[in-house]
């Protein structure tokens, strides 16, 4: 029996078959299209505009390592313009963490892209495993996704950047739309869907793998021979968002199409104005300066729990001292948050790691 030929060229072997739309094709071909779908993303959001300094999340994964391959290949590609950097987040998890990031090192010199790392200690004044330390496995994701969110846009406000891009994935999307309407957080469902997001000041954050299946994600990497780190967090077995990635490999394995299924339901669902109401308005989180609907920031709140020893979990004193020092002086630190800090002054925290 001769071999399959693929469904695209019509020409060379058949050697995959695509998770996404059953198609069996060729490597080069899957190449194309995973990297032209990807490219289509990027135009029909208008995610970029020419001269834009955008950092990738770098975490050393499959995921962020084959979107810092794929964006420099499209920026060069379609001539994009645009000024690329690695921006990654040690949390201070020993065996994990540390591992990866020399990953992220060896991609920097592999992809040509300037580095930077920020870690909690840095930031914070504490480590992720001196907070499991402190709360044990329980509810410590919580923790760590404030905190990284925090500090991705404090990396990028250092460099200066304009766009941050981050490889959530399709599947990472549906995941978190299952899991808004198990914890019955509706008000949620629009924006976790956003393919790109306003963060602090000017900055943006988005999503170019938004329509991307994780199993596309992990074959590219394979026949692109990438450099990725592939141990899952020590910590996330008991994170909750598992229950959802179980269910919803589930309905993919009934239903190939339930994830992007998933992910429009959650853009079309239309938030009641009462709802709506209940939202609070944005402000500026009265100890560190970043944005907040409280008082308070979560970092904050939840540091100042640490700090006094509650498991409910600020810049803390510790850290406090640190964001100080990398300020021009403790007056500006008090009365100018960080995001809108003079350019002379912030030039001041741009070097990269």
């Amino acid at each position: 029996m001769p071999p399959k030929l693929c469904a695209l060229c019509n020409e060379a072997r058949a050697i995959l078959k695509r998770p996404k739309t059953g198609q069996q094709i060729c490597r080069d071909c899957f190449f194309y299209v995973f990297e032209t779908e990807v490219h289509n993303t990027i135009m029909e959001a208008r995610l970029f505009k020419r001269g834009d300094r955008v950092a990738i999340g770098a975490s050393g994964g499959k995921d962020s390592t084959v979107l810092a391959y794929v964006m420099k290949a499209l920026n060069d590609r379609y001539d994009y313009g645009l000024e690329l950097f690695l921006l990654s987040i040690d949390e201070g998890i020993t065996g994990y963490r540390d591992d990866s990031l020399e990953t992220v090192k060896r991609n920097q010199q592999q992809y040509d892209m300037p580095l930077k790392i920020l870690s909690y200690d840095e930031l914070y004044g504490w480590t992720m495993d001196a907070i499991v330390a402190q709360i044990g496995k329980k509810n410590n994701c919580t923790f760590c996704g404030v905190f990284r969110r925090q500090a991705l846009d404090r990396g990028a406000a250092m460099l200066n950047v304009d766009h941050i891009v981050t490889g959530h994935n399709a599947d990472d999307i549906a995941e978190t739309v299952l899991m808004n309407i198990m914890r019955g957080d509706i008000a949620r469902l629009g924006r976790c869907t956003l393919i790109c997001t306003q963060g602090e000041d000017t900055i943006k954050r988005s999503k170019p793998f938004k329509y991307t299946y994780e199993k596309e994600i992990v074959m590219y990497a394979y026949f692109k021979k990438l450099d990725y780190f592939s141990t899952e967090c020590i910590y996330s077995p008991d994170a909750y968002r598992g229950h959802a990635r179980v269910f919803l490999k589930d309905l993919e394995a009934a239903r190939p199409s339930a994830i992007i299924d998933i992910i429009h339901s959650g853009e079309a669902f239309e938030v009641k104005d009462e709802v709506k109401a209940t939202q609070k308005i944005q402000q500026t989180c009265k100890r560190c300066g970043y944005m907040s609907s409280n008082e308070l920031c979560k970092a904050c709140t939840l540091l100042e729990g640490l700090e006094r020893g509650l498991a409910t979990a600020a810049i803390t004193d510790r850290g406090r001292k640190k964001l100080e020092e990398s300020a021009t002086s403790t007056e500006n630190m008090r009365t100018i948050p960080f995001f809108q800090m003079p350019a002379g002054q912030a030039a001041t925290a741009t070097a990269i790691s």
